[in-house]
């Protein structure tokens, strides 16, 4: 099976290379490749892994009953597996599914006191129980989240090395239009990317036969499987109300007025029954929350209306595969990604931003058509930026910069299918250009 390169990989060998590392948590979805990332990070860098995934194998959440330090839980482990090895300074101790016994991060304390074996703990939905393990930890550990793959990621499957990315960045802060060939390239990578997605086996599926074919019926497996996780961890009534929100992200990204809206869901639904529901999906780390700010100035957190946001999915390929069948027939065979009304484009770039450590907002003006999708800061000022599902005149934008009374905003941002270009206080950039965005701020 070929091994899709991560980014986590670097992060590890980092962590490793650290004086008196702290043991780590790699928290995020399912199936986005935290366990065949760890388990290869140890393979290659440990005499020993010991290898504990407590669903599989729920015996070994007994190891704690002598007490939370080092000694006692290496004692318990090798009791019920004698095979095990523990070398000093020479170990690897992994545990997996932490969501299913999320009490072991009480040790991590003690395994960072003790110091002779390294420590990854990791699980999916682990926002569910992250407030146990950060009681159970605080100070103690170190913590990484990992999604699935972005478009950087993606290239790096495909073949393609640093320097084509350093290239499109390079391109970017010199503002030098793209040639044809790197337009064409790039939007065609793109467009395969978007339908496909970043869940490690879908990608890995299209590598090794060079087709969609069995992609989509392995997206809504994904969407199956996420499904059946709100059954099993989410509380009573709150997993109907969590899968109907989830239902609705579809349908409610495809309307004009994107805002999601809880008296859409179901008949008769009001916010407060749903406080919470939109919340653990988001802490789950299956969707991204763009909340509308009051007015558009820094800073930006605290400066957000709680009841009024927007839902992307956390990867734009399952946002794909819970479309209709109609409009995934027209954007795998006809590649318009125009479908839903912009949503796609949408969701595309709010997945590269928060995918790069942005958190997500956006405005909407209560008494005007202006709306703007979504913002990020610099040190000194806010910048907005518009998706533009064609090289269209983004005229929220251009009034956003051009009034006085918004004096964080002097420039804007805008993505489309148009070439690199800087007109009026606007840099536009190609959609495949997103996910630099972070880096050409710097």
């Amino acid at each position: 099976m070929i091994y899709l390169r991560r980014k986590i990989d670097e992060y590890l060998m980092n962590w490793k290379a650290a004086m008196g590392h702290k043991p780590l948590i790699v928290k995020g979805p399912r199936q986005v490749g935290k366990t065949e990332s760890i388990r290869r990070f140890g393979e290659e860098n440990y005499e020993s892994v010991v290898y504990i995934n407590f669903v599989e194998e729920p015996k070994y959440k007994n190891i704690t009953e002598d007490g939370y330090g080092a000694n006692n839980i290496v004692k318990n482990i090798s009791r019920i597996d004698p095979s095990r090895k523990f070398t000093e300074g020479k170990t690897l101790i992994f545990f997996d599914e932490l969501q299913e016994f999320p009490e072991i991060t009480t040790s991590l304390k003690f395994f960072q006191i003790d110091g002779r074996f390294d420590v990854i703990c990791s699980g999916s939905l682990l926002g569910i129980s992250y407030k146990r393990i950060e009681s159970n930890s605080v100070g103690y550990k170190l913590d990484y989240e990992m999604f699935s793959l972005d478009f950087e990621e993606f290239l790096w499957a495909k073949g393609y090395e640093n320097d084509f990315v350093e290239e499109l960045l390079l391109y970017m802060k010199e503002l030098r239009p793209l040639s044809d060939v790197m337009m064409k390239t790039g939007y065609e990578l793109f467009l395969d990317y978007c339908i496909l997605g970043g869940m490690p086996a879908v990608v890995r599926e299209y590598i090794m036969h060079g087709t969609f074919e069995g992609t989509l019926e392995m997206q809504r497996q994904l969407l199956n499987d996420y499904k059946e996780d709100i059954r099993k961890y989410a509380d009573g009534v709150d997993q109907t109300r969590i899968l109907n929100i989830f239902n609705q992200i579809p349908v409610q990204l495809a309307k004009n007025n994107k805002k999601f809206q809880i008296s859409k869901v179901a008949h008769g639904a009001r916010f407060k029954d749903y406080r919470g529901c939109v919340e653990w999906m988001a802490d789950a780390g299956v969707i991204s929350l763009c909340y509308c700010l009051n007015y558009p100035e820094l800073p930006l957190r605290g400066n957000y209306d709680v009841t009024k946001y927007k839902i992307y999915m956390k990867d734009t390929g399952l946002l794909v595969a819970m479309l209709d069948e109609e409009a995934q027939e027209d954007l795998r065979a006809n590649r318009n990604l125009g479908v839903y009304k912009g949503a796609l484009y949408e969701n595309i770039v709010a997945d590269a931003l928060s995918k790069s450590g942005y958190a997500l907002y956006y405005y909407k003006r209560n008494d005007s058509t202006l709306e703007e999708d979504f913002f990020v800061r610099t040190a000194e000022r806010l910048i907005p930026v518009e998706v533009k599902a064609a090289n269209g005149r983004a005229k929220s934008l251009r009034t956003l910069i051009a009034s006085e009374k918004y004096g964080d905003i002097r420039n804007g941002i805008k993505f489309c299918v148009g070439n690199i270009g800087y007109n009026n206080g606007i840099y536009t950039f190609p959609y495949f250009c997103s996910f630099l965005l972070k880096r050409y701020l710097k």
